[in-house]
């Protein structure tokens, strides 16, 4: 066994293994960490490049020197930048444990209130009872009907005869109209005479007009009556 392994061993054996919570708490300082030194690299390696540049060939030793040490800053970012994608792994991995352990347990404690809540109940009670309500909804259901028939209360009559019956009442109502009817009686004397157009002679318009007869009052009733019952 290796001495890294003897030392995580020993180490392990010394405390227990701590909470999801403190494990997370641990792995993002970390991350905040190699992301503050991956910060710090890139800057380093910007600095040494420029200082190659500005010794260029004026001053080759110098510039080599600036470039080796990029060369290992380099090498050291690419270490952090693997290292920080395995923390990050291992964190997104052990948040969605976390998250499994607690929605198994939030599932064992809905499954032990349900348990609870079932204790109490008989399965031949609620058959007993549902059938006691279907039974009440029948009941309820022949009162409603009961209530909603219509009930002659001694109201049986023929249809047949009561149309027979309203049929001669309308005919008996029609022959008293026609009874009281009188007729315009028609004129028994002649047309008047053609008027005569002579040139001195008045016109009909000149003539006076005589005045109307009683008989001519009675037949304007008898149109009156007449235009009555029409209606």
């Amino acid at each position: 066994m290796s001495k890294l392994g003897k030392f995580f061993k020993r180490g392990s054996s010394r405390r227990a293994a701590p909470s999801p919570q403190e494990a997370l708490a641990r792995l993002r300082e970390t991350e905040e960490m190699l992301g503050k030194k991956q910060e710090y690299l890139e800057s380093r390696i910007h600095r040494e490049l420029s200082l190659a540049r500005r010794h260029g060939t004026r001053n080759k030793p110098a510039a080599l020197q600036a470039l080796k040490r990029k060369k290992r800053l380099e090498k050291q970012l690419s270490q952090i930048d693997g290292t920080l994608s395995t923390v990050e792994f291992q964190r997104e991995a052990l948040e969605n444990a976390h998250t499994n352990t607690e929605v198994l347990r939030s599932m064992g404690l809905a499954a032990k209130a349900m348990r609870a809540a079932h204790e109490n109940m008989d399965l031949n009670k609620i058959d007993d009872l549902m059938q006691e309500i279907t039974e009440q909804q029948d009941v309820a259901q022949e009162i409603s009907e009961a209530f909603s028939q219509r009930t002659g209360f001694g109201e049986d009559f023929d249809e047949d005869e009561l149309m027979a019956e309203l049929e001669e009442l309308e005919q008996e109502e029609l022959n008293k109209k026609m009874t009281n009817i009188r007729l315009p009686n028609v004129p028994s004397s002649s047309l008047p005479a053609q008027p005569d157009r002579t040139p001195g002679s008045l016109g009909p318009a000149a003539r006076p007009r005589a005045a109307p007869s009683r008989r001519a009052g009675g037949e304007d009733e008898d149109l009156q009556h007449l235009a009555a019952w029409a209606s």
